[in-house]
Protein backbone atom coordinates (compact mmCIF):
# COMPACT_ATOMS: atom_id res chain seq x y z
CA UNK A 1 0.00 0.00 0.00
CA UNK A 2 1.44 3.30 -1.07
CA UNK A 3 2.32 5.83 1.61
CA UNK A 4 2.50 9.54 1.08
CA UNK A 5 5.63 9.93 3.21
CA UNK A 6 3.94 12.78 5.03
CA UNK A 7 4.09 12.63 8.87
CA UNK A 8 0.95 11.14 10.33
CA UNK A 9 -1.29 13.78 11.89
CA UNK A 10 -3.38 11.45 14.02
CA UNK A 11 -1.72 12.93 17.09
CA UNK A 12 -4.00 15.92 16.61
CA UNK A 13 -7.01 13.90 17.71
CA UNK A 14 -9.72 13.65 20.34
CA UNK A 15 -7.76 10.81 21.95
CA UNK A 16 -4.72 13.04 22.40
CA UNK A 17 -6.84 15.84 23.83
CA UNK A 18 -8.50 13.47 26.31
CA UNK A 19 -5.16 11.98 27.34
CA UNK A 20 -3.64 15.41 27.90
CA UNK A 21 -6.67 16.54 29.89
CA UNK A 22 -6.42 13.43 32.07
CA UNK A 23 -2.71 14.03 32.76
CA UNK A 24 -3.33 17.68 33.62
CA UNK A 25 -6.09 16.66 36.04
CA UNK A 26 -3.78 14.18 37.76
CA UNK A 27 -1.06 16.82 37.96
CA UNK A 28 -3.55 19.27 39.43
CA UNK A 29 -4.57 16.74 42.10
CA UNK A 30 -0.91 16.11 42.92
CA UNK A 31 -0.27 19.83 43.17
CA UNK A 32 -3.34 20.18 45.40
CA UNK A 33 -2.06 17.53 47.82
CA UNK A 34 1.38 19.16 47.91
CA UNK A 35 -0.18 22.59 48.51
CA UNK A 36 -2.27 21.20 51.40
CA UNK A 37 0.75 19.67 53.10
CA UNK A 38 2.87 22.75 52.48
CA UNK A 39 0.09 25.06 53.66
CA UNK A 40 -0.18 23.20 56.95
CA UNK A 41 3.48 23.98 57.65
CA UNK A 42 3.24 27.67 56.83
CA UNK A 43 2.10 30.54 59.02
CA UNK A 44 -1.21 31.57 57.54
CA UNK A 45 -4.57 32.95 58.65
CA UNK A 46 -7.10 30.29 59.66
CA UNK A 47 -4.50 27.53 59.24
CA UNK A 48 -6.09 24.13 58.59
CA UNK A 49 -9.62 25.50 58.11
CA UNK A 50 -9.72 25.75 54.32
CA UNK A 51 -8.80 22.10 53.65
CA UNK A 52 -12.09 20.75 54.98
CA UNK A 53 -14.13 23.22 52.97
CA UNK A 54 -12.21 22.30 49.81
CA UNK A 55 -12.99 18.59 50.33
CA UNK A 56 -16.71 19.36 50.73
CA UNK A 57 -16.79 21.11 47.36
CA UNK A 58 -14.50 18.57 45.68
CA UNK A 59 -17.11 17.30 43.15
CA UNK A 60 -17.79 20.83 41.94
CA UNK A 61 -14.08 21.57 41.85
CA UNK A 62 -13.49 18.40 39.82
CA UNK A 63 -15.93 19.50 37.11
CA UNK A 64 -14.43 22.98 37.06
CA UNK A 65 -10.91 21.51 36.92
CA UNK A 66 -11.84 19.30 33.96
CA UNK A 67 -13.00 22.34 32.00
CA UNK A 68 -9.82 24.22 32.86
CA UNK A 69 -7.65 21.22 31.97
CA UNK A 70 -9.34 20.98 28.58
CA UNK A 71 -8.72 24.65 27.93
CA UNK A 72 -5.07 24.35 29.00
CA UNK A 73 -4.69 21.37 26.68
CA UNK A 74 -5.75 23.44 23.69
CA UNK A 75 -3.96 26.63 24.69
CA UNK A 76 -0.70 25.25 26.11
CA UNK A 77 -0.11 21.53 25.57
CA UNK A 78 -1.10 21.56 21.89
CA UNK A 79 1.30 24.44 21.06
CA UNK A 80 4.03 22.64 23.03
CA UNK A 81 3.53 19.40 21.09
CA UNK A 82 3.40 21.30 17.80
CA UNK A 83 6.53 23.32 18.59
CA UNK A 84 8.46 20.19 19.56
CA UNK A 85 7.51 18.60 16.23
CA UNK A 86 8.66 21.70 14.34
CA UNK A 87 11.97 21.76 16.21
CA UNK A 88 12.45 18.03 15.68
CA UNK A 89 11.98 18.36 11.93
CA UNK A 90 14.06 21.53 11.73
CA UNK A 91 17.09 20.17 13.55
CA UNK A 92 16.78 16.54 12.55
CA UNK A 93 16.39 15.23 16.08
CA UNK A 94 13.76 13.17 17.79
CA UNK A 95 10.60 15.12 18.43
CA UNK A 96 10.31 13.72 21.94
CA UNK A 97 13.72 15.15 22.82
CA UNK A 98 12.49 18.63 21.98
CA UNK A 99 9.37 18.46 24.15
CA UNK A 100 11.04 19.85 27.33
CA UNK A 101 12.66 22.59 25.24
CA UNK A 102 9.33 23.54 23.70
CA UNK A 103 7.62 23.35 27.10
CA UNK A 104 10.29 25.59 28.57
CA UNK A 105 9.78 28.15 25.80
CA UNK A 106 6.02 28.18 26.33
CA UNK A 107 6.53 28.37 30.11
CA UNK A 108 8.76 31.44 29.84
CA UNK A 109 5.95 33.37 28.16
CA UNK A 110 3.34 32.22 30.71
CA UNK A 111 5.42 32.74 33.86
CA UNK A 112 6.94 36.03 32.72
CA UNK A 113 3.46 37.36 31.96
CA UNK A 114 2.11 36.19 35.32
CA UNK A 115 5.04 37.68 37.24
CA UNK A 116 4.76 40.98 35.37
CA UNK A 117 1.03 41.14 36.06
CA UNK A 118 1.57 40.43 39.77
CA UNK A 119 4.40 42.93 40.00
CA UNK A 120 6.75 40.33 41.49
CA UNK A 121 10.27 40.43 40.09
CA UNK A 122 11.82 37.85 42.45
CA UNK A 123 14.19 35.59 40.52
CA UNK A 124 13.51 32.70 42.90
CA UNK A 125 9.76 32.81 42.29
CA UNK A 126 10.34 33.16 38.55
CA UNK A 127 12.70 30.17 38.40
CA UNK A 128 10.41 27.97 40.49
CA UNK A 129 7.34 28.91 38.45
CA UNK A 130 9.18 28.28 35.19
CA UNK A 131 10.47 24.88 36.34
CA UNK A 132 7.10 23.66 37.60
CA UNK A 133 5.23 24.90 34.53
CA UNK A 134 7.78 23.29 32.21
CA UNK A 135 7.47 19.95 34.01
CA UNK A 136 3.67 20.14 34.01
CA UNK A 137 3.54 20.76 30.24
CA UNK A 138 6.24 18.25 29.34
CA UNK A 139 4.40 15.15 30.59
CA UNK A 140 1.16 15.53 28.58
CA UNK A 141 3.13 16.78 25.56
CA UNK A 142 5.37 13.67 25.64
CA UNK A 143 2.29 11.45 25.71
CA UNK A 144 0.49 13.48 23.05
CA UNK A 145 1.43 11.26 20.08
CA UNK A 146 1.29 7.95 21.93
CA UNK A 147 -0.44 5.25 19.93
CA UNK A 148 -0.09 2.69 22.70
CA UNK A 149 -3.22 0.65 23.28
CA UNK A 150 -4.87 1.00 26.70
CA UNK A 151 -2.60 3.85 27.71
CA UNK A 152 -5.29 5.50 29.80
CA UNK A 153 -5.27 2.72 32.38
CA UNK A 154 -1.53 2.89 33.22
CA UNK A 155 -1.64 6.70 33.23
CA UNK A 156 -4.47 6.64 35.77
CA UNK A 157 -2.75 3.93 37.79
CA UNK A 158 0.62 5.69 38.03
CA UNK A 159 -1.00 9.09 38.52
CA UNK A 160 -3.19 7.95 41.41
CA UNK A 161 -0.24 6.06 42.91
CA UNK A 162 1.87 9.24 42.86
CA UNK A 163 -0.94 11.23 44.49
CA UNK A 164 -1.56 8.66 47.22
CA UNK A 165 2.16 8.23 47.91
CA UNK A 166 2.62 12.00 48.21
CA UNK A 167 -0.34 12.24 50.60
CA UNK A 168 0.95 9.36 52.72
CA UNK A 169 4.48 10.77 52.89
CA UNK A 170 3.08 14.17 53.80
CA UNK A 171 0.91 12.69 56.53
CA UNK A 172 3.78 10.65 57.93
CA UNK A 173 6.02 13.71 57.86
CA UNK A 174 3.48 15.75 59.82
CA UNK A 175 2.77 12.91 62.27
CA UNK A 176 6.45 12.30 63.02
CA UNK A 177 7.40 15.94 63.26
CA UNK A 178 9.69 15.87 60.22
CA UNK A 179 7.30 18.47 58.79
CA UNK A 180 6.27 21.00 61.41
CA UNK A 181 2.58 21.82 61.44
CA UNK A 182 1.91 25.51 61.98
CA UNK A 183 -0.27 26.46 64.92
CA UNK A 184 -0.93 29.94 66.24
CA UNK A 185 0.61 30.59 69.66
CA UNK A 186 -1.62 29.74 72.62
CA UNK A 187 -1.96 33.09 74.36
CA UNK A 188 -3.45 34.19 77.66
CA UNK A 189 -4.80 37.55 78.74
CA UNK A 190 -1.41 38.33 80.27
CA UNK A 191 0.25 37.81 76.88
CA UNK A 192 -1.97 40.47 75.34
CA UNK A 193 -1.04 43.14 77.88
CA UNK A 194 1.46 45.59 76.41
CA UNK A 195 1.98 47.86 73.44
CA UNK A 196 1.31 46.70 69.87
CA UNK A 197 2.07 48.47 66.60
CA UNK A 198 0.94 48.18 62.98
CA UNK A 199 4.36 49.36 61.77
CA UNK A 200 2.81 52.41 60.11
CA UNK A 201 2.48 54.74 63.07
CA UNK A 202 -0.61 53.14 64.59
CA UNK A 203 -0.38 51.71 68.10
CA UNK A 204 -2.63 50.12 70.69
CA UNK A 205 -1.86 49.54 74.36
CA UNK A 206 -3.65 46.88 76.40
CA UNK A 207 -3.56 47.12 80.19
CA UNK A 208 -4.10 44.35 82.73
CA UNK A 209 -7.27 45.97 84.10
CA UNK A 210 -9.08 45.53 80.74
CA UNK A 211 -8.51 49.03 79.39
CA UNK A 212 -7.16 49.80 75.92
CA UNK A 213 -5.81 52.96 74.27
CA UNK A 214 -5.46 53.23 70.49
CA UNK A 215 -3.55 55.83 68.51
CA UNK A 216 -3.96 56.18 64.72
CA UNK A 217 -5.05 52.61 64.02
CA UNK A 218 -6.40 52.07 60.52
CA UNK A 219 -10.16 51.73 60.86
CA UNK A 220 -10.93 51.40 57.14
CA UNK A 221 -10.70 47.64 56.66
CA UNK A 222 -13.49 47.17 54.18
CA UNK A 223 -16.69 46.98 56.14
CA UNK A 224 -15.80 47.91 59.71
CA UNK A 225 -14.68 51.53 59.71
CA UNK A 226 -16.66 54.72 60.30
CA UNK A 227 -16.49 55.40 56.60
CA UNK A 228 -19.03 52.59 56.16
CA UNK A 229 -21.47 53.50 58.92
CA UNK A 230 -20.68 57.23 59.24
CA UNK A 231 -21.11 57.09 63.02
CA UNK A 232 -17.77 58.72 63.86
CA UNK A 233 -17.19 62.44 64.13
CA UNK A 234 -17.97 63.89 60.70
CA UNK A 235 -18.00 60.31 59.35
CA UNK A 236 -14.77 60.83 57.39
CA UNK A 237 -11.72 59.94 59.51
CA UNK A 238 -10.44 56.42 58.84
CA UNK A 239 -7.91 56.42 61.69
CA UNK A 240 -8.93 55.26 65.14
CA UNK A 241 -7.72 57.12 68.24
CA UNK A 242 -9.41 56.65 71.57
CA UNK A 243 -9.82 54.60 74.72
CA UNK A 244 -12.05 51.72 75.63
CA UNK A 245 -12.06 48.15 76.91
CA UNK A 246 -10.79 44.80 75.70
CA UNK A 247 -11.36 41.10 76.39
CA UNK A 248 -9.55 37.93 75.39
CA UNK A 249 -11.55 34.90 74.25
CA UNK A 250 -9.54 31.63 74.13
CA UNK A 251 -12.16 29.83 72.04
CA UNK A 252 -12.22 26.09 71.55
CA UNK A 253 -8.77 25.87 69.93
CA UNK A 254 -5.82 28.02 68.95
CA UNK A 255 -7.40 29.08 65.66
CA UNK A 256 -10.48 30.35 67.54
CA UNK A 257 -8.62 32.78 69.83
CA UNK A 258 -9.91 36.35 69.62
CA UNK A 259 -9.21 39.72 71.18
CA UNK A 260 -12.27 41.96 71.26
CA UNK A 261 -11.53 45.67 71.45
CA UNK A 262 -14.33 48.19 72.05
CA UNK A 263 -13.50 51.85 71.45
CA UNK A 264 -16.03 54.62 70.81
CA UNK A 265 -16.20 55.75 67.16
CA UNK A 266 -14.10 52.74 66.09
CA UNK A 267 -15.69 49.70 64.45
CA UNK A 268 -13.16 46.89 64.74
CA UNK A 269 -14.14 43.24 64.47
CA UNK A 270 -12.52 40.84 66.95
CA UNK A 271 -8.79 40.41 66.31
CA UNK A 272 -7.45 36.97 65.37
CA UNK A 273 -4.24 35.55 66.83
CA UNK A 274 -1.33 34.63 64.56
CA UNK A 275 2.44 34.67 64.46
CA UNK A 276 4.67 32.41 66.55
CA UNK A 277 5.26 31.77 70.24
CA UNK A 278 8.16 34.22 70.27
CA UNK A 279 6.50 36.80 68.01
CA UNK A 280 2.70 36.69 68.29
CA UNK A 281 0.53 38.91 66.12
CA UNK A 282 -3.04 40.17 66.11
CA UNK A 283 -4.65 40.53 62.71
CA UNK A 284 -7.82 41.43 60.86
CA UNK A 285 -8.79 40.85 57.26
CA UNK A 286 -8.78 43.79 54.88
CA UNK A 287 -11.78 43.33 52.63
CA UNK A 288 -12.52 39.79 51.43
CA UNK A 289 -11.09 37.14 53.82
CA UNK A 290 -10.31 34.89 50.83
CA UNK A 291 -7.68 37.41 49.70
CA UNK A 292 -5.65 36.88 52.90
CA UNK A 293 -4.86 40.60 52.86
CA UNK A 294 -4.22 41.31 56.53
CA UNK A 295 -3.90 44.28 58.87
CA UNK A 296 -1.38 43.09 61.44
CA UNK A 297 -0.37 44.31 64.89
CA UNK A 298 2.93 43.20 66.41
CA UNK A 299 3.88 43.53 70.05
CA UNK A 300 6.64 46.09 70.54
CA UNK A 301 7.29 45.54 74.27
CA UNK A 302 6.22 43.47 77.24
CA UNK A 303 3.87 44.46 80.00
CA UNK A 304 3.63 48.23 80.47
Amino acid sequence: MEKTGRPEKEWLSERSVNLSTLVLLLEAMLAYVVSLVYGVTQESPNAGVGAGMSIIFLPVLAVFAAVIAGALTVLLVLPTAWLSEVLGRRFGGREAWWVPVAAGAVSVVIVAGAVARAGNSGTGALALGWSLTTAALSVPALLWRSRRERIFKPVILWGVAAIVLTAVLGGVGLATGVLKEYRPPALTSADIVGRWSDGQGGTVTFTADGRVAAVDLDDDLGGWGPEDDATGPEGTDTRCTGQGTWTYEPGGNRQAQEVDMSIEWCGFAPWNVGGTDSRPTLYQYIGDPDSWDLYVLRRTDGSP
